[in-house]
């Protein structure tokens, strides 16, 4: 199953369950000029495989779109290539620990084949960049597709807000906003 109108969070129920704790934090990716939330004032880079890059191109575009739509300057985006999904995990570490990232996202698709590979590289991309969120404190976003076939893939990657590579970068910046609101 994947997401629908059915899964999504309805906001007003978000407020109805905040008069019912005592204090709520939340994140916003923010827009344009919005000072206090992410957007302009957030420095992101963005890991992306070069492998089945017919996908991950276009993960990488609806990202860029993302970043664009929130008011991050290009300037405050760093793009690094990766061979394939496997190798995202590394890389992400070294982008999080440098000091000079607010948040980064990996991007990467894995298509299930007839082998066994599927299993190996999707759950070990997933444990490796979660560990290195974990490690660093740094939000490191999992834009990484997991799919049974080549149409999902493209599916997924289309252009717009329901691009994943999108999603991705979005999340990105409400994390950092979230953590700034928490007092990192």
């Amino acid at each position: 199953m994947t997401s629908s109108d059915a899964t999504r969070l309805d906001p007003g129920v978000l407020a109805e369950l905040a008069t019912r704790g005592g204090r709520v934090i939340q994140g916003s990716p923010g827009e344009a000029g919005a000072g206090g939330e992410a957007g302009e004032a957030a420095r992101v880079a963005l890991a992306c495989s070069r492998f089945n890059g017919g996908i991950t191109t276009r993960l990488l575009s609806g990202a860029l779109d993302a970043l664009d739509h929130y008011g991050v300057p290009a300037q405050s985006v760093t793009i690094a290539w990766v061979p394939g999904a496997f190798e995202l995990p590394l890389v992400a570490s070294r982008l999080a620990r440098s000091g000079e990232h607010d948040a980064v996202v990996c991007l990467g698709a894995v298509i299930r084949g007839d082998t066994a590979h599927f299993e190996y590289v999707a759950g070990r991309c997933a444990s490796g960049i979660s560990r290195v969120a974990l490690d660093t404190g740094v939000p490191v976003i999992f834009g990484v597709l997991t799919t049974e076939d080549v149409d999902q893939a493209l599916a997924r990657s289309t252009g717009g807000e329901s691009n994943k590579g999108y999603e991705a970068a979005a999340g990105a910046l409400e994390m950092v906003d979230l953590l700034r609101r928490m007092g990192e």
